[in-house]
């Protein structure tokens, strides 16, 4: 079973046991995380959602933080001696996918089920 889940502007494909790096969450290492925003479930059936699937969730627990590699911004412009360097290193948070979870909707009674439980 996979789900696709959004956190932080991006979209991850995740199974039970993945460990991935996300946007920064700000929650304590060894904690338990519960994404929401569950686009999509995928398994023996797809289930897609509109934008999400209405009463999954994908918990998962935090491993801890830390910075992604560094990148180089470096500004230039040409015959005026404007030269700028400068340095990012993006913070992300690393979590173990432990559990995809999806509730099933009620089958709604037909007219007839409705009739025969009215009437007893």
């Amino acid at each position: 079973m996979y789900a696709i889940i959004a956190t932080g502007g991006k979209q991850y494909k995740v199974s039970e046991g993945d460990v991935i790096k996300v946007e920064k969450l700000g929650v304590e290492a060894g904690s338990k995380y519960k994404f929401d925003q569950v686009l999509a479930v995928g398994g023996d059936t797809l289930a897609v959602g509109t934008p999400t699937v209405a009463g999954a969730t994908v918990t998962a627990s935090v491993i801890g933080d830390g910075k992604g590699k560094k990148v180089i911004v470096y500004k230039y412009k040409r015959k005026s001696g404007y030269h700028k360097k400068n340095g990012h290193r993006q913070q992300y948070t690393e979590v173990k996918i432990e559990k995809i979870a999806v509730k099933k909707p009620r089958a709604k009674k037909t007219a007839e089920e409705a009739e025969t439980a009215a009437a007893e």
